[in-house]
């Protein structure tokens, strides 16, 4: 896996509830690419829960539409917004779990439409919630005029040995 650098580091006003990393408020998610997928590693918080240990569907739901979202940039070099999520919370999710592995990919794009799968899968790799997004991808014009998106951009492959 390779590590997808962040484009929005330095943008002013940027603060996503998903992904910017200094939102003391939000979820600090990084991405990373594995082959055709974009793939984030998160650690469940306390803070996220819905009923008693477990997380919140609404923080699922953000999970997987920004996984989809970084998915878009990374593999389509634009920007775009999502236009339809539909959502199957198959298993409940601990949020004592050690970790989360979440991956998406796209499924098909007809012109500017992008139909993405994601899925939420526990520390013991059960799929616990799955999701189809339809995003509305912008030109790469309107990308970089109106959103100051340039690319997204993975960082150099670290090697152990």
């Amino acid at each position: 896996m390779r590590k997808i650098k962040n484009p929005w580091i330095g943008k002013e006003g940027y603060n996503c509830f998903a992904c910017a990393p200094h939102n003391e408020n939000g979820l600090k998610m990084e991405f990373f690419e594995e082959g055709d997928e974009v793939v984030s590693i998160w650690k469940p918080q306390p803070f996220c829960q819905g009923w008693v240990d477990t997380l919140h569907g609404g923080i699922q739901a953000a999970l997987l539409d920004e996984t989809c979202a970084w998915a878009v940039m990374r593999k389509l070099q634009t920007t775009g917004v999502t236009s339809k999520m539909e959502i199957r919370y198959l298993h409940a999710i601990s949020t004592k779990d050690s970790y989360l592995t979440l991956r998406a990919r796209i499924m098909e794009q007809k012109r500017n439409i992008v139909v993405l799968e994601a899925c939420i899968y526990d520390s013991r790799e059960k799929v616990c919630t799955k999701a189809v997004c339809t995003y509305f991808a912008f030109s790469k014009e309107k990308a970089r005029e109106e959103m100051g998106f340039r690319s997204c951009e993975v960082e150099e492959e670290q090697r152990l040995f």
